[in-house]
């Protein structure tokens, strides 16, 4: 008979553990993420995302956790195949052990040349390719900025120097592990997400409904910064990279102006800017004033505005983890080779 006080554990995929956290970073932390989210209160979901995800027998001690590999920023799944392809050759060439487990890593880089599989194991390890929705907070018809204590400690303006590294690559998706309270409110508010608009075609609306039931786990990844045009009425991708702190989209913008776009007329005769040529100085100049405003979010020359915005994506997760693509996701792209061919010992040909 069971005890009175005994009661059945629920499974981590449906698990939110809040905590709370008396330091002082993450109480400014908190009070941020709370401000936020009254002030832009509605989502605007951008589509999907897709990357790698890797579970090792150690992550499957005690409960089902994933490591994403990379930036989870391509918008395709094959995409994502292939960097996991060059990511196993890369492992073969200078991380395998001997050439048993070099012939391991580069059995799987032969199936991704000529498979579209979202699942594959080497030795001890899964791999996963996974998917998440891109989307940003939006309240009285603006998108939201970065927030005060979006990784502040980046806020040089080295155009030359890397950016610092991206918190989403390592990121441990761990369904049951801690968070604060306005993370869990938000994830709570967000599981039972579903597209509904009428520009998706029947199969993608149906395979949203879908997740719910086979994915409704949701976690929240680190955020992401863009730069986005704004124009009457909508926002429009400008530069298509994400980027890992909102310092970092501020230097691709001012870069773009200052450097890119003056090389690109030099380097290449036909190339042209999508603005008058007479105009490539004044863009500049508005790009070195943007430079003299620290923290700020909003470029302005020739009628344009360019915005530093604050992306977020949501993942969903099963009870084996991440959801890989849908089957109504875009993937058009064929397998390909994508480097040269290597032996079990080492060897590269370069002839093939």
């Amino acid at each position: 008979m069971r005890d009175y006080n005994e009661q059945p554990s629920t499974p981590d995929h449906l698990t939110i553990h809040v905590t709370h956290r008396d330091d002082p970073v993450s109480q400014v932390t908190e009070l941020d993420a709370f401000h936020g989210g009254r002030r832009y209160p509605n989502i605007l979901v951008r589509g999907p995302l897709f990357g790698c995800a890797v579970q090792t027998p150690e992550d499957r001690r005690g409960r089902s956790r994933w490591r994403l590999l990379g930036e989870l920023d391509t918008g395709f799944p094959q995409d994502a195949r292939d960097d996991l392809n060059s990511s196993l050759w890369l492992r073969a060439k200078d991380e395998a052990k001997d050439h048993r487990e070099r012939r391991r890593l580069l059995d799987g880089v032969a199936r991704l040349e000529k498979e579209r599989i979202d699942e594959l194991s080497v030795g001890d390890d899964r791999y996963r390719i996974v998917r998440a929705d891109e989307f940003s907070r939006i309240g009285d018809d603006a998108l939201e900025p970065p927030r005060p204590t979006d990784r502040p400690e980046d806020d040089h303006w080295d155009l030359e120097a890397r950016d610092p590294h991206s918190d989403t690559a390592g990121f441990l998706v761990d369904h049951a592990a801690e968070v604060q309270l306005t993370e869990g409110l938000e994830r709570l508010g967000l599981r039972e997400h579903v597209y509904t608009s009428e520009r998706f075609p029947a199969d993608v609306l149906a395979d949203s409904r879908r997740a719910l039931r086979s994915h409704p786990g949701l976690v929240l990844l680190p955020p992401a910064f863009r730069v986005l045009e704004r124009e009457a009425g909508s926002w429009t991708m400008f530069l298509g990279n994400q980027f890992p702190t909102p310092q970092a989209a501020r230097r691709a913008l001012v870069g773009h102006f200052t450097t890119s776009v003056p090389m690109l007329m030099r380097e290449i005769p036909d190339w042209k800017p999508d603005f008058p040529e007479k105009d490539v100085p004044v863009y500049a100049k508005a790009a070195e004033r943007f430079m003299r405003r620290p923290g700020g979010n909003e470029l302005r020359a020739r009628g344009r505005t360019f915005q530093i915005v604050r992306v977020e994506r949501m993942m969903r997760v099963g009870p084996d983890g991440p959801e890989p693509p849908r089957p109504s996701d875009q993937d058009h792209q064929e397998p390909t080779k994508i480097r040269p061919t290597m032996d079990e010992w080492g060897n590269i040909s370069y002839d093939d």
